[in-house]
């Protein structure tokens, strides 16, 4: 009777599956796991999984917590994951005419502290990177480690290619053609950030580094930014471009977590 009832299961959970009835998890869009946090006079929207020790996820330029796909589920069986959506971006509030990566780190020291977490490892991606090196220097006591890939500290040609730069004055250049968000955060890449590496010297939290060897970050960059911070280690992907969380899911994974549970 159990076999043919666990056998009944198996199939309706498999037609369900080729019905589209099971639904993969819409992280940045999921109204079960989906809350605001009144921080810095605007809502900051952010999803929570998992258990255990507090794990931020901090997104890239542009986008939500959803590019953080294929990591939520993973360390979500290790730890409690707060995933949120950077200010100006996903769900989140803001307003074009005050944008900054100081403003962004802010907001997730600020988005700790509203949920009563003294500490908590980061992982960071491109833009989330440059707001976790900024967290690590200006609240270092919310961050217990920090894990960053495709981060730059400058925005010039140190760190990015000059044809990258061009095209990001041009896009700017059309106010008509794009919003409003999206012309603001790309001046936003244009100006800053400007972090020199004595601040990065001041950091005391282990960090790990990392980037694709394709990366759009200029590899001697990445390489400085690790020689900079006193407590860092260093991760180049091999065959790597700038979202080696996406396109290297698993390694990237299981990278991070080896650092976080070092």
């Amino acid at each position: 009777m159990k076999k043919r009832l666990l056998l009944a299961v198996c199939a309706m959970l498999c037609a369900a599956v080729a019905c589209g009835q099971i639904q993969e998890i819409p992280y940045g869009n999921n109204p079960r796991a989906g809350q605001y946090a009144p921080v810095n006079g605007i809502n900051i929207y952010y999803e929570r999984y998992g258990k255990g020790a507090p794990l931020l996820m901090l997104h890239g330029n542009g986008g939500s917590m959803e590019a953080f796909r294929n990591q939520i589920p993973f360390f979500a069986a290790y730890y409690q994951v707060i995933a949120m959506d950077s200010r100006l971006q996903g769900k989140s509030g803001g307003s074009p005419d005050t944008i900054s990566y100081g403003l962004m780190a802010a907001d997730a020291c600020a988005l700790l502290d509203h949920l009563q977490i003294d500490s908590a490892c980061v992982l960071g991606w491109s833009d989330g990177g440059i707001n976790g090196l900024l967290m690590a220097t200006s609240c270092p006591g919310k961050v217990k480690r920090l894990a960053i890939s495709g981060a730059n500290t400058v925005p010039d040609s140190a760190a990015l290619p000059a044809a990258d730069i061009q095209a990001m004055r041009e896009y700017v250049a059309q106010t008509g053609h794009f919003s409003p968000q999206s012309i603001a955060l790309n001046q936003m890449m244009l100006d800053e950030p400007n972090i020199p590496f004595q601040a990065l010297g001041r950091i005391s939290c282990p960090v790990l580094v990392m980037a694709g060897d394709r990366d759009i970050i200029k590899p001697e960059h990445t390489v400085k930014i690790f020689q900079a911070i006193p407590s860092a280690s260093l991760c180049i992907f091999p065959g790597a471009h700038h979202g080696v969380c996406q396109q290297h899911p698993a390694l990237f994974n299981e990278v991070v977590l080896a650092f976080f549970q070092r």
